[in-house]
C-alpha cells in the first residue's frame, strides 16, 4: 500500500536520490576508461600475435613475453570493470530501496548504509585494479628509450 502523505515528501526523496545518480556518471566514467584501455590492450596483442606469426625464435620470445604482460593487464582491466559495473549496480539497488522504504513506509537506513558501504568497496576494488593495470603498463612503458639506448632506472 503507498503512503503519500504530502507531495513534498517524493521530492525529497527524489533530492535524496540525486546524490547517488552523480556517483553512477563517476562509476561509468571510470568503466569508460576501462573499456578504452581493454581495447587498446586487444589491439596491441592482435598486432602481437600477427607477428610472432612471422618472428625469428629470439622475437618470438620478445612477443611472447609482451603478450603474457599484455594478458595481466587485460585481466586487472576486466576486473575493474566487473567491480565498477557491480558497484553501479549495488547503487542502483540502493536508489530503489530508498525509493521503496518511502512507498511502502519502512525502515532503511541499515539497508541503504550497507548498500553504499558495498557499492563503495567494489569501487575501491575497480580502482585498485585499474591501478595496478596503470602500474605494469608504465613499468613496461619504453617509447623511445630503445631508439636512445638510454637505460630506464
Amino acid at each position: 500500500m503507498l503512503l503519500i502523505d504530502d507531495p513534498t515528501d517524493i521530492a525529497h526523496v527524489i533530492e535524496l536520490a540525486v546524490a547517488p545518480v552523480f556517483l553512477l556518471a563517476g562509476i561509468g566514467a571510470f568503466i569508460n576508461a576501462f573499456a578504452a584501455r581493454l581495447a587498446r590492450i586487444f589491439d596491441r596483442g592482435r598486432l602481437l600475435e600477427d607477428m610472432l606469426e612471422r618472428a625469428d625464435a629470439e622475437h618470438a620470445k620478445q612477443i611472447r613475453s609482451e603478450l603474457k604482460i599484455l594478458w595481466k593487464r587485460a585481466r586487472l582491466a576486466y576486473i575493474g570493470i566487473a567491480l565498477d559495473i557491480l558497484s553501479a549496480l549495488i547503487v542502483c539497488i540502493l536508489i530503489a530501496v530508498a525509493f521503496l522504504g518511502y512507498f511502502f513506509d519502512f525502515e532503511i537506513p541499515t539497508v541503504v548504509g550497507g548498500l553504499f558501504i558495498l557499492a563503495m568497496l567494489a569501487l575501491i576494488g575497480g580502482l585498485v585494479a585499474f591501478l595496478r593495470e596503470v602500474f605494469i603498463a608504465v613499468r613496461r612503458f619504453s617509447f623511445g628509450v630503445r631508439a636512445s639506448g638510454v637505460k630506464r632506472e
